[in-house]
């Protein structure tokens, strides 16, 4: 597998390419991972890691091979092309040492792990297969990065090079088969292959996980969780928290844009914004929330799913999603019936569907039900690594008629 993101990291795709490769090794696979250095979402390097050019690790029995990288601490177009160029280059100079392996899976992004995929597979000759959790390119156009324009054109051909060389495409969402085949990929060989929840059910009365974070028993309490970029739009929690002092904004994990949004809420005394849980709390903590929100900018539509929202179903509280009605990230609320949609940037709105909630614990409670029946129903751990597990063997038989 080559993937960037790779555990000690616990959000984004790291916990997906950690739990596919721990996977394969548990079966009896000889497993090794060409990754980056822990990064994600503080977007700084982590400190056991600090200073190291390569290493090579142990991990609940894969071979983790690391290459450093830029870690840009602020998201600019160009920031971003050095970080994809330097691991590009460190992963070309000095590839993974080990027996040829009979199959290789790319997560995407990175764009560089993509393009390394598709050269290591060529120099072994054996299929490879990139599964598709972020389209760079159209999220480079849509999320608002600086310099996106170009950069947008740029990752688009890289995108390309990468997903044409491919035997068979993975794509976590309907939504971005348009994109893939834009880009010259038969559809064919595109399968979907969506995400599961990588976090189990929540184990702790949410009484006593509030008293624990204090939080009032009768404060209503919205909840974000993840990455702190600029995708996400979380200005607009800032901006609905503002409108109403007695309900309590919660902004967990971090990410590039973590201090400019300390920065626009000081005087927000009622928004709170607080490092990310560790594993074994993180369940509880979601499920200790009245509302978990999901938030995108309105550009935001066909590039990208957020990971959190299998974790918020999980959870059993009501997600309120602030997003684009047409984008993928909808749909799927939608699908699981555990959540409301308003529109994207728009902290009245949200804070209107906020308090409806709160003003129907019943309704809300019976909303947050659905998300856990939702996830048993199709997002199990078993029914995703199986749909990988599939893709990889499909791959190794040839193309199926």
């Amino acid at each position: 597998m080559v993937s960037t993101n790779y555990a000690p990291e616990h959000a984004g795709i790291g916990p997906y390419a950690t739990q596919i490769a721990e996977h394969w090794a548990e079966i009896g696979h000889e497993t090794h991972v060409l990754a980056g250095m822990p990064h994600y979402p503080a977007w700084s390097v982590e400190p056991e890691y600090k200073g190291a050019l390569r290493r090579t690790e142990q991990r609940a029995g894969v071979t983790v091979h690391r290459r450093a990288h830029t870690v840009p601490p602020r998201q600019t177009a160009v920031r971003r092309a050095l970080f994809e160029g330097s691991i590009l280059l460190h992963g070309a100079v000095a590839p993974p040492r080990m027996p040829k392996p009979d199959a290789i899976l790319a997560q995407m992004p990175s764009l560089a792990g993509g393009v390394l995929a598709a050269r290591l597979a060529a120099k072994w000759k054996v299929p490879y297969v990139p599964v598709v959790q972020d389209l760079m390119g159209a999220a480079a156009a849509q999320s608002g990065i600086s310099g996106g324009d170009k950069a947008a054109a740029f990752a688009g051909r890289a995108e390309a090079y990468a997903l044409g060389r491919a035997t068979l495409v993975g794509v976590i969402h309907e939504t971005f088969v348009d994109r893939v085949v834009g880009m010259g990929v038969d559809p064919k060989r595109i399968r979907l292959v969506p995400n599961w929840s990588h976090v189990p059910q929540p184990t702790k009365p949410r009484g006593e996980t509030r008293r624990h974070l204090g939080w009032a028993p009768g404060q209503t309490v919205v909840l974000h969780s993840g990455n702190m970029g600029l995708k996400q739009g979380l200005d607009v929690l800032v901006g609905a928290a503002r409108l109403d002092p007695q309900v309590r904004f919660v902004l967990m994990g971090d990410g590039s844009q973590r201090a400019a949004l300390a920065e626009l809420s000081a005087d927000v005394p009622n928004l709170d914004i607080i490092p990310p849980a560790a594993d074994g709390e993180f369940p509880d903590i979601l499920a200790a929330a009245d509302v978990l929100a999901v938030t995108q900018h309105a550009a935001v539509l066909d590039m990208s799913v957020p990971s959190k929202l299998t974790s918020y179903f999980q959870a059993g509280r009501p997600v309120v999603a602030s997003v684009a009605a047409e984008g993928g990230t909808a749909q799927e609320v939608e699908r699981s019936g555990a959540g409301v949609l308003v529109p994207p940037e728009d902290p009245a709105a949200l804070l209107k569907a906020v308090r409806a909630l709160a003003e129907d614990p019943e309704g809300a409670d019976a909303l947050g039900a659905a998300g856990p029946v939702h996830v048993a129903a199709h997002l199990s751990r078993e029914a995703g690594l199986a749909r990988i597990d599939a893709l990889i063997d499909e791959a190794l038989g040839g193309l199926q008629p």
